[in-house]
């Protein structure tokens, strides 16, 4: 995995960053795991914006992703490393031995002709998937799950991981990509390794267009408005707002709580970064 630079030769291109894709070995998707991928444009089953700044960009088919891992026992080898457009992580093709065909998140490292397995029996090796309580201390960990059968929920982004840290009865200590600590049954699933393409975070788009490629639309700041438009408008000069945040309907825009289940998730969280 590589980030290339651009020659300037255009405003758009001197501080434009791209992948290399020396990872990827092809360039065509596996057809029987492709689905088709309608857009919203942001809006809700009633016709209505939930979502502001989206429309637009580029037809995408949505990659089948096997998040489960769940066929136990049955060696896959890697077929090929690909690029996926719905993610920022590259997916890895697996063909099973028994025939069947699917698709994970590739971790870093993860080379085409390899063996990989998931399940009681399967090795401590980059790739495989287990049970928590199986992996050695210290090792890093991706596509971890919340919930024995549910699927991996946590660290499935360009290179995270989270690290498993100790183990107490029932519990596993698993450090977060957030570096919170939290307590995980030790029957559920992760997968060994750190999530590939670490090198996401370098990327720089250099131009408005290649947003409204991801299907991002334009944002006008409120500051920039007037008074009719935006609670932050107006004011003589050039003013920061004044005041809180707010969206254009008056309500507090940044700093809110996002957790729904305070209790619940605090019950599973040893050591937090924030305060709660």
């Amino acid at each position: 995995m590589g980030i290339k630079k651009y020659k300037p030769i255009t405003p758009t291109l001197r501080f434009r960053t791209g992948y290399t894709f020396e990872e990827i070995t092809t360039d065509t998707p596996e057809k029987s795991l492709l689905k088709k991928m309608s857009k919203s444009g942001g809006r809700n089953n009633m016709g209505r914006i939930t979502c502001r700044h989206r429309g637009g960009g580029t037809r995408r088919h949505y990659r089948i992703i096997d998040f489960k891992r769940d066929k136990a026992g049955v060696p896959a080898k890697v077929a090929t490393i690909e690029y996926d457009p719905n993610r920022t992580a590259r997916i890895a093709l697996l063909h099973y031995v028994d025939g069947e065909k699917r698709y994970i998140i590739a971790p870093d490292g993860l080379a085409v002709g390899t063996m990989i397995m998931s399940g009681p029996t399967a090795e401590i090796m980059v790739g495989n998937a287990m049970a928590l309580e199986r992996i050695p201390l210290g090792s890093f960990v991706h596509n971890i799950e919340l919930k024995k059968g549910r699927g991996g929920q946590i660290a499935r982004s360009a290179g995270t991981y989270g690290q498993v840290i100790a183990k107490d009865g029932n519990y596993v200590h698993v450090k977060m990509p957030s570096n919170d600590v939290h307590l995980i049954r030790k029957e559920c699933l992760a997968t060994i390794g750190q999530v590939s393409n670490p090198d996401h975070n370098l990327i720089q788009l250099g131009k408005a267009g290649r947003k409204r490629w991801m299907g991002i639309r334009p944002t006008v700041r409120g500051v920039a408005m007037n008074p009719v438009d935006h609670p932050m408008g107006g004011g003589e000069g050039k003013t920061s707002g004044g005041g809180h945040p707010v969206s254009p309907w008056g309500k507090p825009a940044k700093g809110g709580k996002t957790r729904k289940n305070k209790k619940y998730s605090d019950k599973y969280i040893v050591k937090s970064t924030k305060k709660r």
